[in-house]
């Protein structure tokens, strides 16, 4: 079942112990820039560095200790791989990491440090999927998807949530979109927390299936994806989708100058880190195609794992 709003309250309940409840954080810099208020939920300062902690931790609570005694095992990019191996190591259990090879290196290494045992495959989501089902054989796992399981995306609300609760009146919550499990949370979190907040989503131009999804209103899968923002590579899944189509009011994409642009504006005017996925929001909003003038919108910085040995304005330091 799509979850309710009290499954969402459960589910913050029970992640509470284990993750941080990040804060808010404003810059008046950017709100002169933009003529609006802007509220950054900031998810890059969150466990393992990214939203993906809620879900991870709220998935693995919920499995029985015989179910937990098998292990868990999924095919991730970096940071839901990272989020489950910690949540994972809570409850002393083993992580079987499925990651492409051209993962960011940083978040392999993160995989490593929480405990997981990596198998690295081919970067296409058919070899992701093939490598995983051997996996599940050999180990007995259990899955833990990404994105495309309500518990995940239960835990996932609970980002959207905290920010309605830490700010007051927002008009509007810009997330970005790979799998949709933080967007689709975003969405029902909007819905059952919030009084009359508009959802919106940013993508990357290279790699808009939940733009074409929702603008044709059907399932449009990913193909050869091209964009530095790694962790939205991914297509909408058979759970996302739904919600997202129902439940969104608008899907964007931005081109990879704006994405850069953005991700050195939060940089350099809010002195913190964010890698390249949480900077599509704020691109959408340099490229004007989501309106903030005199509004109070609330945006998600969805993680902080960026590669420093590999910064994509690097050269231009």
């Amino acid at each position: 079942m799509i979850p309710d709003r009290t499954t969402i309250e459960e589910a913050a309940a029970r992640i509470a112990p284990y993750i941080h409840r990040t804060p808010v954080l404003t810059c008046n810099a950017l709100n002169r820039m933009f003529g609006g208020e802007l509220f950054f939920k900031c998810e890059n300062f969150q466990k393992a560095g990214a939203f993906k902690s809620r879900g991870a931790t709220n998935a693995i609570f919920l499995l029985s200790d015989e179910e937990i005694r098998r292990g868990v095992t999924t095919h991730s990019s970096g940071n839901h791989a990272a989020a489950l191996a910690l949540a994972a190591s809570r409850r002393s259990a083993e992580a079987h990491i499925v990651m492409p090879e051209n993962s960011n290196r940083v978040k392999i290494r993160a995989v490593e440090s929480y405990g997981g045992r990596i198998t690295v495959c081919k970067p296409t989501l058919e070899a992701r999927e093939e490598t995983l089902k051997k996996v599940v054989r050999q180990t007995g796992a259990i899955e833990i998807h990404p994105y495309n399981d309500y518990r995940i995306i239960a835990g996932q609300a609970t980002a959207a949530k905290e920010l309605i609760e830490q700010t007051d009146g927002l008009d509007q919550i810009i997330a970005p979109v790979g799998g949709g499990g933080l967007l689709s949370g975003t969405a029902l979190a909007a819905r059952y927390f919030g009084e009359n907040i508009r959802v919106f989503a940013a993508e990357p131009a290279g790699a808009d299936d939940a733009y074409r999804s929702f603008k044709s209103k059907t399932f449009v899968p990913s193909v050869n994806p091209q964009t530095i923002a790694d962790g939205l590579r991914t297509s909408l899944g058979s759970l996302t989708c739904p919600i997202v189509l129902q439940y969104v009011d608008d899907i964007v994409t931005v081109s990879e100058r704006s994405i850069v642009e953005a991700m050195r504006l939060i940089w350099e005017r809010m002195k913190i880190i964010v890698e390249t996925s949480s900077a599509v929001p704020l691109a959408a909003i340099l490229e004007n195609k989501i309106p903030v003038k005199g509004t109070r919108t609330g945006i998600i910085l969805s993680g902080g794992n960026a590669d420093l040995d590999n910064l994509p304005f690097k050269a231009e330091l």
